[in-house]
């Protein structure tokens, strides 16, 4: 029975190790098309702070989730909750779980709006309730 468990944790690994060498390797050539871009750059204004170039945050599409991801994430951070949480803390960590940019302010306003689109949902269907909070925030919670 090790043998089994053993061969396929070792496949998994070699799996793992390969994507993180292509990784790499997809890094490299970035930082590479990076520095090449920023001479050009340079070719046209040499005292230009390049640095001063704030990255582009990456915007996952609208369609990023498949049905019923989502909320299925925001269930699962519910439930792990040990006290109710704001509709803006559960979509901050829906943005970490997901590993997606959790300082873009713009995509943690969409997030939370589509977060509470989804708990208003679940409320709806006695799923989960809300209690008053502090300010006009409502305290999210799974329905006992």
């Amino acid at each position: 029975m090790n043998e089994f468990v053993i061969s396929g944790l070792t496949k998994r690994r070699a799996e793992l190790a390969g994507a993180v060498e292509r990784l790499h390797e997809e890094l490299r050539k970035t930082v590479n098309d990076l520095e090449v871009l920023d001479q050009t750059i340079r070719q046209f204004v040499p005292d230009y702070q390049v640095e001063t170039i704030k990255p582009k945050a990456f915007r996952p599409p609208s369609d990023w989730s498949r049905r019923g991801e989502m909320s299925r994430i925001i269930m699962s951070i519910l439930r792990q909750s040990s006290e109710p949480m704001t509709t803006r803390d559960i979509a901050l960590q829906l943005l970490i779980e997901r590993a997606l940019d959790k300082s873009d302010v713009r995509l943690l306003r969409l997030m939370t709006k589509r977060v509470a689109v989804s708990l208003r949902d679940y409320r709806d269907k006695g799923v989960v309730r809300a209690a008053e909070g502090p300010g006009q925030y409502n305290l999210w919670e799974i329905a006992r």
